[in-house]
């Protein structure tokens, strides 16, 4: 977990980059001392995308189809949609995984729509998951800069790529994640949005079979976005998400 986010993060401890830029949903929810999140862009398409070499939808896809997805969150929101689809493991960037599809050893894959959005690969979007079926992880489809918490000319510099109102939404989804004890490997799921200055946190927990799931909306003010995040993990924690969590 995180790989990719500690070798660049050791690389700006040792000054060898003066900013490193993640996927926030990749972030750990703690930073290692002396680094600073500097930005947090504004957020792209927050969506997850169905990738099907057919061209079927998710509701279209054949009894028995095989899915390629790694992700608990992904596994566990398809199965509560679709029990009668086959959940397997892929792994490699997102390149590596068109091609396994390509090669059948997939009917349809699951990814992050803005990966493919930004790699120019739109277009081989078969569907975007609504919400409804497929809350994201937190903090998908935006960007995070990261610089060390000394380098004051640096984070000037960078403070112009802030946009406030996604560093909020991201901040409430992060704040639930963390109050629940999770990472990015366990089923839990969250999207934040904006509205004349109040927040709207959807969250929810899923159990790894998809057999059962709890979820809740909460609103709060914008200026307060990890006391939201907090309330919402209070809310579903006295519903039991916790026991969810350990099975």
């Amino acid at each position: 977990e995180g790989v990719f986010v500690k070798e660049l993060e050791a690389a700006l401890m040792e000054g060898r980059i003066d900013c490193a830029v993640h996927s926030m949903k990749d972030l750990p929810l703690d930073a290692p001392p002396g680094v600073r999140l500097a930005a947090v862009l504004e957020r792209e398409e927050p969506r997850d995308a169905l990738v099907s070499r057919s061209g079927a939808t998710l509701d279209r896809l054949p009894a028995g189809s095989r899915v390629g997805t790694s992700s608990l969150r992904r596994q566990s929101q398809l199965r509560r949609h679709r029990i009668d689809l086959q959940m397997v493991e892929i792994r490699g960037n997102v390149d590596t995984r068109l091609r396994k599809l390509d090669e059948g050893r997939y009917d349809a894959i699951v990814v992050a729509a803005c990966g493919l959005i930004r790699l120019g690969l739109e277009e081989r979007i078969t569907e975007y998951l609504g919400f409804a079926t497929m809350l994201p992880e937190p903090g998908q489809g935006a960007l995070a800069v990261e610089a060390r918490a000394d380098d004051r000319e640096t984070l000037e510099l960078l403070s112009v790529l802030e946009d406030p109102v996604s560093r909020a939404c991201v901040e409430a989804e992060r704040a639930f994640l963390r109050a629940l004890g999770g990472g990015c490997r366990v089923p839990i799921a969250a999207y934040a949005s904006e509205a004349e200055g109040t927040l709207t946190l959807d969250g929810s927990v899923i159990a790894a079979d998809g057999s059962r799931q709890l979820r809740a909306t909460m609103h709060g003010a914008i200026t307060e976005p990890v006391a939201l995040g907090e309330r919402l993990a209070q809310e579903l924690a006295a519903q039991g998400a916790k026991d969810l969590l350990r099975h």
